[in-house]
């Protein structure tokens, strides 16, 4: 499939987590967007909920490519639910995708498969682009099951997802093990992941949807591994934590993507 898949567009999100107040984060953001110039890949940000709509402003008032992602949804449309951010919300605050099933929202905060897709669901009803995380922890990887792993989440998460939502359906594969630890997979580990996400995908949605998909890479991406990573023919983008939220460090993996 990959000998004649389509181009397509690779795509940068840097997630600050639990970073950065609103006014630092329109920092970060006028900083990323001065350095972005004439990149062929698209970059996108996601700030914690109270930034986002200082960060939205900014990349208004700059007139800057960088999209605005959220780290996670509610997946019901309104009603009493303290703290919680629905899809409608988000999209209203200038958000074109939303982050579900994030490892850090699986391990700490129990969200399981049906959480998960419930959210992909809302975020495609509020008209964004929902990216569906997946991946195994070490325990799962040592015990030869990560592949059974992933693809679990992943049909969990997209069997059965109206055609629309399959063909806008972003993928970030992460490894648990590799996110926030410094450990990296190896340029033909993810390779060899993404092939298998893409071509169970093609299980799922079909030999051209599956083409046009874009997978992201997420886990300890950095300005020194990321184009090594981003070489697989199957990885078409990177999923950033820690190194997005430094304009310089981002900057120098958007264009090693673009």
């Amino acid at each position: 499939m990959t000998a004649t898949a389509p181009v397509r567009r690779r795509l940068v999100i840097g997630n600050w987590k639990m970073h950065l107040t609103g006014a630092e984060a329109t920092e970060l953001v006028a900083a990323i967007s001065a350095g972005l110039g004439e990149l062929g890949a698209e970059v996108a940000v996601a700030p914690a909920f109270p930034a986002l709509a200082p960060a939205a402003e900014e990349i208004e008032r700059r007139r800057s490519p960088l999209r605005l992602v959220a780290q996670d949804v509610f997946p019901e449309p309104e009603g009493a639910f303290t703290g919680a951010v629905s899809a409608g919300m988000l999209a209203a605050a200038g958000c074109s995708h939303v982050l579900a099933g994030h490892s850090e929202r699986r391990q700490i905060f129990g969200d399981d498969d049906r959480a998960v897709r419930r959210k992909v669901e809302a975020v495609l009803g509020a008209g964004m682009v929902p990216i569906l995380c997946i991946g195994e922890t070490l325990a799962e990887r040592d015990a030869g099951n990560a592949e059974s792993v992933v693809g679990r989440q992943l049909e969990a998460g997209a069997a059965g997802l109206p055609e629309a939502g399959l063909g806008t359906l972003v993928i970030a594969y992460e490894p648990v093990w590799a996110i926030g630890t410094g450990r990296t997979a190896t340029p033909e580990t993810a390779e060899s992941m993404h092939r298998s996400v893409r071509q169970r995908f093609a299980d799922l949605a079909g030999e051209e949807r599956a083409s046009r998909a874009q997978i992201l890479y997420g886990g300890s991406a950095n300005g020194d591994n990321a184009a090594a990573i981003l070489a697989g023919p199957n990885v078409d983008g990177v999923l950033v934590g820690g190194a997005s939220l430094r304009a310089e460090s981002f900057l120098s993996i958007c264009r090693a993507a673009g």
